[in-house]
């Protein structure tokens, strides 16, 4: 799904606009950015979490010369953890 389907199916089920139901969804992205920028999570209650995590430094292989070893630099990453709510519902 992507993100103008996205928008089409919550305006459809909330009953809105799909530029009021786009709005929605860039306040939420741009809010879960801001938080994990700032080092913190956003809970959804039985959907998941958003959280931020660092990625330590390590060696690797260059794949365009794979005899050469190159350092690879620590860097933070988005994780997502999924609800019981969510986890429930795929298994069924």
């Amino acid at each position: 799904m992507h993100k103008a389907e996205l928008i089409e199916a919550i305006a459809s089920k909330a009953g809105v606009g799909k530029k009021d139901a786009e709005a929605v969804i860039d306040a939420l992205e741009n809010l879960v950015i801001e938080r994990l920028k700032i080092g913190k999570e956003v809970t959804l209650t039985g959907f998941g979490t958003f959280s931020a995590r660092t990625r330590n430094a390590r060696m690797g292989v260059n794949p365009q010369n794979p005899k050469e070893r190159i350092e690879i630099p620590t860097v933070i990453v988005p994780k997502f953890k999924a609800g019981k709510t969510l986890k429930d519902a795929l298994k069924k």
